[in-house]
């Protein structure tokens, strides 16, 4: 299978030769979800990590009401894993689940520790890769703390339009920290 899109995202971040990507990804494994699958389980270790090559993945809780919180929405091309339960090998606190019918490329945690600790390009983009993670988580909890929902919304439009056609708004309205109803104003009183 072509592995193109994985090998630009490695260079659309960092640097790197051509050679070295293609070493970097040789063990990485293709594969499909279907719309709803669970990719990772929530309190299940995770030994592989996942690129998602196309579609939508979500990230999720259930809270002590036992409603669905979405988390996060990972929208192709990204890395998609638990990584504390990738690293440390400790159990999820959270279940991810393809929102749409995804593609992906996957590999264990022995080849990427191998590649961490023989390529020093792949250990110069792991450590970007992780700073991109906690720059986006960061400022996710600053813009949840200080900005209305209305901004949130116009924000997560900018960012990617596209969710709208392929997240239900349910999972979007969750995501922003609002009920659906809400979500439902919000995008009559913008779009008036």
């Amino acid at each position: 299978m072509d592995k193109s899109s994985i090998n630009n995202y490695f260079h659309s971040l960092f640097s790197i030769r051509h050679e070295v990507v293609e070493k970097i990804t040789e063990t990485f494994e293709p594969f499909e979800l279907k719309a709803n699958a669970v990719l990772l389980d929530q309190n299940t270790i995770s030994t592989k990590t996942y690129f998602l090559e196309k579609g939508y993945v979500r990230s999720y809780l259930l809270n002590e009401d036992n409603e669905e919180i979405t988390t996060n929405i990972y929208a192709a091309p990204c890395f998609v894993n638990d990584f504390l339960s990738f690293f440390r090998q400790q159990p999820t606190k959270e279940i991810y689940q393809a929102v749409t019918d995804c593609t992906f490329w996957e590999t264990g945690l022995e080849n990427v520790q191998h590649n961490f600790h023989n390529i020093p390009e792949f250990r110069e983009f792991s450590r970007l890769l992780f700073v991109l993670n906690y720059y986006n988580i960061h400022d996710r909890l600053i813009e949840m703390a200080s900005q209305k929902a209305s901004t949130r919304y116009s924000n997560l439009m900018k960012k990617d339009p596209d969710i709208f056609q392929h997240v239900p708004l349910k999972m979007i309205a969750s995501f922003l920290g609002i009920k659906d109803s809400s979500l439902s104003r919000i995008r009559r009183d913008i779009h008036k």
